[in-house]
């Protein structure tokens, strides 16, 4: 279980975030406690921090560089401060990340999840990634290649990063905000039409692997995997 320290000194936003990140099963740390956060971010030992700048004692700047001198510890910046110039001065000081407020929960937890995932790849030796023990869809890590029963095809970079994270949540709506940055740094310059795109060259290599309509679309929202599908698929395959 992943533990992240919010450091945010409105309380009502502290608890929204906190109640978000919860029904992940993510561990969620705070104080109210600014003069002495660093110490208090230290002794915690957590694995992501989401930093506000406007904080009493100490501003966010302050705390992030003081952070990335002692420890690689991913930091999100999170902020009402909107000029380019507060954005780039925190990814200069080592902040990972930053998002603006108000900002969509769904949008900060797509960021918190691609960082542990690009970490989680780092040091990991699992080079392949099952949809579950009751069918054979495998995704190839190393070689960006999708395999179903007998069956293998080749999947360019984007098309690999939607189909991993549609194995990663298969189960629930991925949001299309998700997509959107975990397929492009700065998606906001992204044509929304894009990901459709995308996504429907997805639909049609699992077409060619002999699997038809797994992908389900909430329009307007995201898309998600259907396990149940690929079982129909497969014992459909076994009756012929």
């Amino acid at each position: 279980m992943h533990r992240i320290f919010i450091v945010e000194d409105n309380f009502e936003l502290r608890r929204i975030i906190k109640e978000e990140l919860l029904k992940y099963d993510y561990e969620v740390v705070s104080t109210d406690d600014f003069k002495n956060i660093i110490e208090h971010i230290e002794a915690a030992e957590v694995d992501l921090v989401l930093l506000d700048i406007n904080l009493p004692y100490y501003d966010g700047f302050y705390i992030c560089r003081a952070l990335r001198a002692k420890k690689d510890i991913p930091i999100i910046i999170i902020s009402s401060r909107d000029s380019t110039m507060d954005q780039v001065m925190a990814l200069e000081l080592g902040a990972d990340d930053y998002i603006t407020k108000p900002f969509a929960l769904e949008l900060l937890h797509a960021k918190i999840k691609t960082i542990f995932r690009r970490l989680g790849k780092a040091g990991t030796d699992t080079d392949s990634l099952e949809v579950n023990n009751s069918t054979n869809l495998c995704l190839d890590e190393n070689n960006f290649i999708l395999i179903y029963e007998k069956k293998s095809i080749e999947l360019t970079k984007n098309e690999f990063k939607i189909v991993k994270v549609l194995l990663e949540n298969r189960g629930r709506i991925v949001k299309r905000e998700e997509f959107l940055s975990e397929l492009w740094e700065h998606y906001i310059f992204v044509d929304d039409n894009t990901l459709t795109v995308n996504v429907t060259r997805v639909k049609q290599k699992l077409k060619e692997l002999g699997l038809h309509e797994v992908i389900k679309t909430k329009r307007g929202v995201g898309y998600s995997l259907d396990t149940a599908k690929i079982n129909d698929d497969k014992e459909g395959e076994d009756l012929e």
